[in-house]
């Protein structure tokens, strides 16, 4: 069953591509469909996918394939983003600008993040980073510049960009946005040990950090990764 957002895209990418043998744009899809943003549009298209209606040919820009097309309209309920909160240090997200691109999706650029000592990370929420639609999952990211080297030994060096789906949960052994007493954020692999959290680097040269529950939150579980040359 779909909603009543995910219809009406599915219905929009069906109608041009019959019209014009190609599908829509981001930006076409954005505007038919009244939206703010392309995250809100990839958001549906992968829904869409997930559900088996839609599918993404790879290495192609706006290389759509629509599977088959549902018998009625689902639920009335509308896809409009939610309300983009990440709690502690990093406040609202906003709504990304859109870009002349539409293979990029547009995610909120949250300054530095300790590979190390905790920082704080909240520096530059005003910057966004452009990633491809093919690193993200459902819900919500955004991202932060690593600085340090305590997570060397899993492949995340000072000067990259992790990608972070937002979440307050994650499982042991995740690498993770951890805030600690609701003042410092930084990046590590989480493991629960009874009744406490340890923030484990992956460097052999600092050590484990070890807080009571109560004072370590989840801000997101890292799901990708970029670097420069």
């Amino acid at each position: 069953m779909l909603t009543k957002k995910q219809h009406q895209l599915l219905t929009f990418i069906h109608e041009r591509m019959q019209s014009d043998g190609v599908a829509p744009s981001f930006d076409e899809m954005k505007l038919a469909l009244d939206l703010k943003s392309k995250s809100g549009i990839h958001r549906l298209i992968t829904a869409l996918e997930e559900r088996g209606f839609l599918r993404r040919l790879p290495h192609r820009a706006r290389a759509l394939e629509v599977v088959k097309l549902p018998e009625n309209v689902g639920a009335d309920a509308d896809d409009s983003a939610p309300s983009n909160v990440i709690a502690g240090k990093f406040g609202k997200l906003a709504a990304a600008p859109a870009n002349d691109s539409d293979e990029a999706v547009q995610l909120p650029l949250y300054g530095k993040i300790a590979a190390g000592l905790p920082i704080e990370a909240l520096q530059n929420p005003s910057e966004h980073i452009g990633v491809p639609p093919s690193m993200l999952g459902n819900g919500d990211h955004y991202a932060l510049t690593i600085e340090g080297d305590s997570m060397i030994d899993a492949g995340i060096l000072d000067g990259d960009t992790v990608i972070i789906q937002q979440s307050d949960s994650a499982d042991n052994g995740a690498i993770v946005v951890a805030l600690v007493d609701d003042e410092e954020a930084t990046l590590k692999r989480l493991r629960r040990k009874g009744e406490s959290i340890a923030l484990e680097p992956a460097n052999a040269e600092h050590e484990i950090q070890i807080f009571g529950a109560d004072r370590v939150k989840v801000q997101g579980k890292l799901v990708g990764l970029l670097r420069q040359y």
